[in-house]
């Protein structure tokens, strides 16, 4: 099974990539409990600023944003995990989201977490992050993470880590490998067009 980080902070070290670390540790110990073998990736998308740029400008991609590309498309889960700012996720990793292939997300099992200065902020999940991902079709998880300054170090976030761990390699478990289809394609089996359903009435 192969899982993507996808992390977001702005400066190193950050408390984002701590968290994003934390959380691909307890998802991959919870994989190798239930006998699965696990291959992880870390994206750090503060590095990629100007590729990402670049693409948006001139539609043209770096090696390195097309690897990174890749590794998103490729994985069977995404573990994703912002700072925030002013209620939001950042603008760095939601133009890294805008450049992603469409429908690469579809059928993605998705753990989300994000980090902030104080826990006011940790509605961004369900008002930002979790909305942005279901429009693109990917699966997130019931349990998402959020770290404000106070948080590290408290028990109650070594549970939440934990817990999202855990869910996320359950997940896997049950869907070993997704549907990587365009949402948008036709021919998808299932898929039943409106011209059909306006026969069937």
């Amino acid at each position: 099974m192969r899982i993507a980080v996808i992390t977001a902070g702005l400066s190193e070290p950050s408390s984002t990539r701590l968290l994003a670390d934390r959380l691909e540790k307890a998802t991959t110990e919870a994989l190798h409990e239930r006998g699965a073998a696990v291959e992880t990736t870390t994206i750090e998308v503060r590095t990629l600023a100007h590729d990402v740029v670049d693409l948006l400008l001139t539609r043209v991609a770096s090696p390195e944003l097309s690897l990174a590309r890749t590794n998103v498309q490729d994985a069977d889960a995404l573990i994703i995990v912002t700072p925030t700012f002013s209620m939001s996720y950042s603008g760095l990793f939601k133009s890294f989201i805008d450049v992603l292939e469409e429908g690469s997300l579809a059928g993605m099992p998705v753990l989300l977490a994000a980090t902030g200065g104080t826990a006011r902020h940790s509605m961004v999940l369900d008002t930002s992050l979790r909305p942005l991902l279901s429009y693109l079709k990917a699966l997130t998880l019931p349990t998402a993470v959020y770290a404000s300054a106070e948080d590290w170090g408290s028990p109650g976030l070594d549970v939440r880590i934990e817990r999202a761990g855990r869910e996320l390699a359950d997940l896997l478990i049950a869907l070993p490998s997704r549907h990587r289809s365009d949402p948008f394609d036709t021919t998808s089996s299932g898929f039943v067009d409106f011209e059909s359903l306006l026969g069937e009435s």
